[in-house]
C-alpha cells in the first residue's frame, strides 16, 4: 500500500515536472515572438515617419514654386527631429548650411539616398 502511494506520488512529481517544462518552453517561445512583433511594429513606425517627411520634403521643398517660408522650414525641422536618427539629422544639417546651390542639389541627393535606405532596412 505504501509503495503504491509512493509510486503515485513518484508519476505526479512526474507529470508536474513535465508540466512546468511544457509551460515554461510555451512561456518563452511565446516571450520571443512578442518581442519580433515590437520590433516589426517599431520599424513600422519608423518607416512611416521617415516616409510621412520624404512627402513633405518633396511636397514642400523639391516641388516648391518659390522660396520655401520659414513655417515650411520649421515643420520640416520638426519631422527630422522626430525622426530621433543622427544620419539622417547630420545630411539635414548639411543641406540647410549649403552655400551654392550645387551643395544644396549634393545634400538633397546624399538625404534622398539615406532616406530610402532607412526605408528599406
Amino acid at each position: 500500500m505504501m509503495e503504491n502511494k509512493k509510486g503515485i506520488i513518484e508519476i505526479l512529481i512526474l507529470i508536474l515536472l513535465l508540466g512546468n517544462t511544457f509551460f515554461a518552453y510555451s512561456y518563452f517561445n511565446s516571450y520571443k515572438q512578442l518581442q519580433a512583433i515590437k520590433n516589426t511594429e517599431t520599424k513600422a513606425e519608423v518607416n512611416q515617419k521617415v516616409v510621412d517627411f520624404f512627402l513633405m520634403f518633396i511636397k514642400k521643398v523639391l516641388q516648391a514654386e518659390k522660396e520655401v517660408d520659414f513655417e515650411t522650414r520649421l515643420s520640416l525641422e520638426n519631422a527630422v527631429r522626430d525622426l530621433k536618427d543622427e544620419q539622417i539629422m547630420s545630411e539635414w544639417q548639411n543641406f540647410i548650411a549649403s552655400k551654392t546651390e550645387q551643395d544644396a542639389q549634393n545634400s538633397v541627393k546624399k538625404l534622398l539616398e539615406i532616406l530610402v535606405r532607412k526605408i528599406q532596412k
